[in-house]
């Protein structure tokens, strides 16, 4: 038998490179940078404004949209997206992601801030002109024109007040068997970001506290996993609509899909497949009342500041009021658990 054409025989063979990625995986200990930060770990803040808190321009507000001229400064390598450092004209700097991630990481980012965790002041930005733009990119090429023209783009703005000391892990952090903890949990879920790696966690030294947050939410608003295609996996409507929020409830947890199993396809990379498989513990046995509190912390906004959350980033009248039914379903789900 010609074990090429055996969808069994391919199948037997990956799942013994799959078995030895796990044993690797299991067998080997990551190496941990070493906080060093100083005074209380704080992952979040009780939103006691949160009915008057303004989604259209989030974390920044209104007096830190960007604005002027912009000049590159360095590309970012790290992650997946095309992303780049500029400069304004005012001296600060921004980070710019392009492609997918763009207008999913805005509404997120707003959405997570309006609940009381922390997020990144970010804008999305439909037309940008970068002076100074290099020859060639090593990613996001295609997605520049001529004289450093590019569309639906996320700007992000650094912060000089906060610097940061390292990475948080979900199963072993200062905030393990919290209601902070298992919100966030249940917070990503509801936004359907699964990406949910380590590194995707920071913490920050900003003032005398250690702020713990998700630093990347821009695989948000698509299948509840990775999936195939590529673009059903965030920023896809229809996915978002399809995908299963809760999998099960019990007299005292609730299992979210979020984050799911990656489709079959993805064990051409067993290491990545298993790594995905690991993350599935972060969606299940959220305690249930944790679970109902995010959910009537969520019901506390309004369907305007919902929709604000959207329209922030940039998408059509349609599909705000389809991606805020979605998400008000789910809130609904949540508080009458």
């Amino acid at each position: 038998m010609d074990v090429r054409n055996s969808p069994r025989a391919i199948l037997f063979i990956l799942l013994v490179l799959g078995l030895s990625a796990s044993g690797a995986v299991k067998g080997t200990k990551a190496v941990k940078e070493e906080i060093t930060g100083t005074g209380p770990a704080t992952m979040w803040r009780e939103p006691a404004d949160i009915e008057s808190r303004d989604l259209f321009y989030g974390p920044g507000g209104s007096e830190h949209v960007p604005h002027g001229t912009f000049t590159f400064v360095k590309e970012d390598l790290k992650g997946t997206s095309p992303k780049f450092w500029v400069r304004d004209q005012d001296g600060k700097k921004w980070k710019v992601k392009l492609g997918l991630e763009a207008r999913p990481e805005t509404a997120a980012t707003r959405i997570v801030w309006a609940v009381g965790y922390y997020a990144n002041e970010s804008y999305f930005v439909p037309e940008l002109q970068v002076r100074g733009m290099p020859d060639r990119l090593q990613r996001g090429e295609k997605l520049i024109g001529p004289n450093g023209f590019m569309r639906n783009v996320r700007l992000k703005r650094e912060s000089k007040e906060e610097k940061k000391i390292g990475n948080w892990e979900w199963r072993h952090d200062a905030f393990t068997d919290t209601h902070e903890l298992n919100g966030l949990r249940v917070l990503m879920a509801v936004i359907n970001n699964w990406d949910l790696k380590d590194e995707n966690n920071g913490i920050y030294q900003e003032d005398n506290e250690r702020i713990y947050m998700v630093t990347d939410l821009g695989a948000s608003f698509g299948a509840a996993g990775r999936a195939w295609p590529r673009e059903r996996s965030k920023d896809n409507l229809q996915a978002y609509k399809q995908s299963k929020f809760i999998r099960k409830v019990t007299a005292s947890t609730v299992d979210f899909q979020v984050p799911a199993r990656p489709r079959y396809v993805y064990w051409v990379n067993p290491k990545e497949y298993l790594m995905r498989v690991h993350l599935q513990y972060i969606g299940k046995n959220v305690p249930r009342e944790d679970a109902r509190w995010m959910g009537h912390l969520l019901a506390r906004l309004s369907p305007a500041q919902i929709r604000d959350a959207f329209r922030a980033a940039g998408y059509s009248p349609q599909e705000v009021n389809e991606f805020a039914a979605v998400m008000e379903r789910r809130i609904a789900q949540l508080t009458d658990l």
